[in-house]
């Protein structure tokens, strides 16, 4: 009766299920295959005898990790820069997106939406390029403004204490205009009738935005939490490389970049493969965690 049923289905509705055919095609040649070569992080891969050729070495590169010295302060980094970036990126959005949608002006609604949405192009490369030119103690502004007052600027690049705070900020500051798009599509689905009845029963704005715009978006917000809580070591790369320099790398050298030196600059494609691997578990595990959680708490979640 099932069979009977999907065929039924195929026949009906074959256009739908024509257009799914690229995108799965695309997931399983870019996305599952390579994940069974995953398995080198548990041989000694040798270019020669190929993947399924090496020597099968059990957990020896994630041992060699573990006890490996730099392996807590990677662990710090990574998380410390992924949380701060979480706490102070996933508010910011919510706070735009409110804001705007009790903006009447709708030509100054539609330049501040552009403003901050704009940087969202910009590649990470230009951004990065941006922030030193600023940031840059003998040509940038930075050393302009000091220099106006008759005082040496600061070398906040070379600080490790300042990595985070401008690798986040500049982050908010490009991102914060396209999360703030998907809030305002939440607040445009909430029922009408909502906004009437707190209309009728005397409601402040800001009575109005805790009592039905907030719980209004909440499902949405809920979801891009979890999805960031499940990306919490998770990184990105390029910025993380970009700013990165010898004075800085007590706090610039996370997963993804010691990664990237492992495995493309020394060619250790088993050890950098079983980091990636202990990474994405982690990942994992806060994804699940953090989902049960949402949905014994608020009853939202992915699944």
């Amino acid at each position: 009766m099932g069979w009977r049923a999907a065929r039924q289905s195929f026949r009906r509705y074959w256009q739908l299920y024509l257009l799914i055919v690229v995108p799965l095609v695309y997931f399983v040649v870019f996305k599952y295959v390579p994940m069974t070569n995953a398995v080198i992080a548990f041989k000694d891969y040798n270019v020669v005898e190929g993947i399924w050729g090496s020597e099968w070495v059990g957990f020896k590169h994630f041992s060699a990790f573990f006890s490996n010295p730099v392996f807590w302060n990677l662990v710090e980094n990574t998380f410390l820069l992924s949380v701060y970036f979480l706490l102070a990126g996933f508010p910011i959005p919510i706070i735009l997106a409110l804001a705007l949608n009790e903006v009447r002006l709708r030509w100054f609604k539609r330049t501040v939406q552009m403003v901050t949405y704009a940087p969202y192009f910009i590649s990470t490369v230009v951004i990065v390029s941006m922030v030193i030119l600023i940031l840059s103690p003998r040509i940038g502004f930075m050393d302009r403004a000091f220099g106006f007052f008759g005082v040496d600027a600061p070398n906040l690049l070379a600080d490790a204490d300042y990595f985070r705070h401008i690798y986040v900020w500049s982050d908010i500051w490009q991102t914060a205009g396209y999360s703030a798009v998907i809030y305002m599509a939440a607040l445009s689905g909430i029922d009408p009738s909502l906004y009437e009845a707190a209309r009728v029963d005397g409601a402040t704005r800001l009575q109005k935005i805790i009592h039905v715009d907030i719980p209004g978006i909440m499902p949405t917000a809920i979801i891009i939490l979890i999805l960031g809580v499940g990306n919490i070591m998770a990184v990105g790369f390029e910025k993380a490389f970009l700013l990165q320099n010898p004075l800085n790398l007590g706090t610039s050298e996370i997963i993804a970049t010691y990664v990237y030196k492992v495995g493309l600059l020394n060619a250790d494609f088993s050890q950098a493969t079983a980091v990636g691997l202990f990474n994405s578990l982690i990942n994992l595990l806060l994804l699940i965690g953090v989902n049960f959680a949402a949905k014994r708490i608020s009853g939202s979640g992915l699944w």
